[in-house]
């Protein structure tokens, strides 16, 4: 339990002494005391988002408590000010906009005195405009071939969220290849350049300051590779676009000035799939779906922005995270999805939750002395029962899981496919909370009766009181696609509110650059070095110098 800077909070002192009593209550027990749990523990957004966050280790003292906690530490007050453009990432002195990117209804939200309104919705415009004429075949390559091949080449935010998301809705996408591109592994970009014919491709390089190191050296590496084909740089015009706040950088390159997306500045890598960023995404699912997209997310913002806190789908789920984060002593969150379309959203949740979270210094500059962010993991249903499920059952660790599932298929070529897979999904759950309790009376006597005849039957005991929230969607579509991904952005700025630190910058992302930039310029050389790094470094890249070729 972490008793930190809220031991003297009303209650956090509240929660401290229901936890006292909820740490010996199983769940089996809150449900035969409650009849009606589920629907007071359950919120219908829409008819199209139903959240069940009933099988927590939880009773109405613990919700009760945790939604005056959050009214104590003004949790809507630090809504408020994301919403209105304050420069909440104080570190690098931004604002925090993903929001606006959305912001269908076009209402004004100021930075510095200027309503940025306006220019996202040029840029909106121009990435319609853009991706009509790629899709449509107006837009042609050197040789006057129709674009047949999208190359994404960007890291962490801009590869992450757009992969992602068009893997998620692969049903919606056009005739367009889609390839991303990240790794500084020439495997990586050997294996899309053997699949791709370069006079029909057409490459975006995703970077704000157009110097991220990985990016950079694959579109070089490209660069170089069209160059040797065509040799005349005048034709890299037509194969080359750029997603970039560095536009003379951009120019230098050999992109022209109107093939240049702006990202903006106060948006973060992992928060941009909303930008420019996306528009690989919009190249493969068009306008109208985008725009789908967008809505769903702005829905969201809607919700979390109006909702009281015990309505509030965010709020409650950062909330219980906290919950078990501080008084349960957990330490990670698992993620499983009953969808194989969403095989890829646990990674980008890695980046967002972790990349946001993972911090261990406050607002107030002091190392923190408790646990903040999660360990992200999990994997897709049905193929993770038959992997990792073991130890979320019968470990020694409390994994609180999310589980997410889609009751309609985009096909019903095999119906009854999707009928297993839900099955799966709810027996899951079932028997994470309240383990073979769930068996009948009779079933559950016989099981232990031949305990005599079977000494290894304690081994096959499930002791359940595993929480998890169930989160289901009528289908995966662009508009639910977006409701998700609103959904944990909102619960991950929560959690950093309740941690008490900036979620909005990544300096721990920038040390291990500038080593490696140092690292880089010894292994060119040939000679041995004894002296520049610690003893394990020298080795390692002396080692590398000796076996280098052979």
């Amino acid at each position: 339990m972490k008793s930190m800077i809220y031991k003297n909070y009303k209650y956090y002192k509240k929660l401290l002494n229901n936890f006292k009593y909820m740490k010996n209550v199983h769940m089996k027990d809150l449900f035969l005391n409650s009849k009606n749990r589920f629907k007071k523990f359950s919120i219908n957004f829409k008819d199209y988002l139903l959240l069940d966050y009933s099988k927590n280790i939880v009773d109405n003292n613990t919700m009760y408590n945790l939604f005056k906690f959050a009214e104590e530490i003004n949790i809507y007050d630090e809504i408020l000010k994301m919403f209105s453009g304050e420069k909440i990432n104080e570190t690098e002195n931004n604002s925090v906009l993903h929001i606006a990117l959305r912001n269908l209804r076009n209402i004004p939200i100021f930075v510095d005195k200027k309503n940025v309104m306006h220019e996202i919705n040029l840029c909106l415009k121009k990435m319609k405009k853009f991706s009509n004429n790629v899709i449509n075949g107006a837009w042609r390559g050197c040789t006057n071939k129709k674009i047949k091949n999208i190359i994404n080449i960007g890291i962490g935010g801009s590869e992450l969220g757009p992969k992602m998301v068009n893997y998620a809705l692969k049903d919606y996408k056009n005739h367009l290849n889609i390839y991303y591109l990240s790794n500084v592994d020439n495997n990586n970009l050997i294996d899309i350049l053997n699949n791709i014919d370069i006079e029909s491709s057409l490459f975006l390089i995703v970077s704000k300051t157009f110097s991220t190191s990985e990016t950079i050296v694959n579109s070089n590496s490209i660069k170089k590779y069209f160059l040797k084909k065509f040799n005349n740089k005048d034709f890299i015009a037509n194969h080359f676009c750029a997603i970039s706040n560095n536009t003379n950088a951009s120019i230098k390159f050999g992109i022209r000035k109107e093939n240049i997306f702006k990202i903006f500045d106060w948006i973060g890598g992992r928060y941009s799939v909303w930008s420019s960023v996306g528009l690989s995404v919009m190249l493969s699912i068009g306008y109208k779906n985008f725009k789908k997209f967008l809505a769903g997310a702005n829905k969201m913002d809607v919700h979390f922005c109006n909702k009281s806190y015990n309505k509030n789908i965010p709020i409650i789920l950062a909330l219980l995270s906290f919950w078990y984060i501080f008084f349960f002593n957990t330490s990670t969150e698992a993620v499983l999805t009953y969808n194989n379309r969403l095989s890829k959203f646990y990674n980008y949740l890695q980046q967002l939750n972790m990349e946001s979270n993972g911090k261990n210094i406050d607002k107030n500059g002091k190392r923190v002395s408790y646990n903040t962010c999660p360990i992200i993991w999990g994997g897709t249903g049905t193929n993770c029962q038959h992997s990792f499920f073991q130890l979320l059952h019968q470990g020694t660790r409390l994994i609180p899981c999310d589980f997410i599932a889609f009751v309609n298929n985009f096909s019903n070529l095999f119906y009854n496919h999707n009928l297993h897979l839900l099955s799966n999904f709810f027996a899951q759950t079932q028997a994470l909370s309240f383990g073979d309790s769930v068996l009948s009376k009779n079933l559950k006597n016989d099981f232990f009766n031949i305990r005599k005849k079977d000494n290894y039957l304690f081994h096959k005991k499930f002791f359940g009181n595993i929480p998890s929230n169930s989160i289901l969607f009528k289908k995966l579509d662009p508009y639910s696609l977006g409701l998700l991904l609103s959904l944990y952005e909102h619960k991950t700025f929560v959690q950093g509110v309740i941690f008490n630190i900036f979620s909005f910058d990544q300096w721990g992302v920038e040390l291990g650059k500038t080593l490696s930039n140092n690292i880089y310029n010894m292994l060119k050389k040939n000679n041995d070095i004894n002296y520049k790094y610690d003893s394990s470094t020298n080795g390692l890249i002396n080692f590398y110098k000796k076996w280098k070729y052979k």
